[in-house]
């Protein structure tokens, strides 16, 4: 469990096939998490031969059954999965949790609502998040009626949980429902970077990205200070409102050690040639150290269409 704790995943599985002695139902959950997290030929080898031994007895234990689903669905074999979570006679919201985020993970959307409309036991806050996550995804009819009434049942102290709300607005913004992204924005009591990022990133979706530059006023004055994801955001709000003031007010504010990543780098060679400072475009392009293919194509898409 220390391995597990500590990433140290190959010595988990170092230690585990040194093991002797019967096996727990604590050790097969230990042993599965391991390998989903690995994912390499080793772990999904050890994975499938230990759930392959596992007696009947530990399949109706959730935490273990759970963490095999975890696991297989991490090797994208679903229908082990399947057949696992079938198996279980007692399921409860976890085990369901598992299933639903594994078929997101494997972008089968309409299998996770399909569940999801299955559930008759009650639902925590990871449930509100996985299904707002698929919803987002598929952004269908299915997906919005049922997105959006999800939305409107959920529990008020889930409100103030900025993983489950961020996937609430970031699903409403994929809707195209700017309003009411904005309405669970303000509702919410302590909020995170990561929901500043979600409401700045559907302004941009939705071609309002001059609210972004308001909302990062607000974020000044709370001392709330952006991550590279936000600055992200950003950046990509100056290349479509295009004004060159914003651009160089926002570039001023970004730290030099955000500044000196390759993605926020590449960003605002796209950022700068979009408002026509190729001068600028071509000043950051001279400082990325280790230049990829993306950087080369912001660069050159500059010097193309100008």
């Amino acid at each position: 469990l220390g391995y597990v704790g500590n990433e140290m995943f190959e010595k988990a599985l170092d230690l585990f096939e040194q093991i002797h002695l019967s096996l727990t139902n604590v050790i097969y959950a230990i042993v599965f998490n391991a390998c989903a997290k690995l994912c390499n030929h080793r772990a999904m080898k050890i994975g499938k031969e230990l759930l392959a031994k596992m007696p009947e007895n530990y399949r109706n234990n959730n935490i273990t059954s759970t963490s095999a689903i975890d696991m297989l669905m991490k090797f994208d074999d679903v229908e082990s999965a399947e057949r696992i979570f079938r198996s279980i006679k007692t399921k409860n919201i976890i085990t369901y949790n598992a299933m639903i985020k594994g078929y997101v993970g494997n972008e089968t959307f309409e299998k996770a609502l399909d569940l999801f409309e299955q559930i008759d036991i009650g639902l925590d806050d990871v449930t509100y998040t996985i299904v707002f996550n698929a919803c987002a995804k598929l952004c269908n009819d299915r997906a919005m009626k049922i997105g959006k009434k999800l939305l409107a049942k959920m529990p008020e102290n889930y409100r103030n949980n900025n993983t489950t709300s961020t996937s609430a607005i970031d699903m409403l913004m994929k809707f195209g429902d700017v309003e009411s992204a904005e309405r669970i924005f303000r509702s919410i009591k302590a909020k995170g970077t990561n929901i500043y990022g979600a409401l700045m990133n559907g302004y941009n979706l939705n071609g309002e990205s001059w609210k972004c530059f308001t909302i990062f006023e607000e974020m000044k004055e709370k001392d709330i200070i952006p991550d590279e994801i936000v600055w992200n955001i950003l950046i990509g709000a100056c290349s479509k409102s295009g004004m060159l003031h914003h651009c160089q007010y926002i570039v001023n504010q970004i730290p030099l050690n955000i500044q000196n990543k390759i993605r926020i780098q590449t960003a605002l060679i796209d950022m700068w040639g979009k408002c026509g400072s190729i001068e600028n475009a071509k000043n950051v392009f001279n400082l990325v150290v280790d230049r990829d293919t993306i950087t080369y194509t912001a660069m050159s898409n500059n010097i193309l269409f100008h």
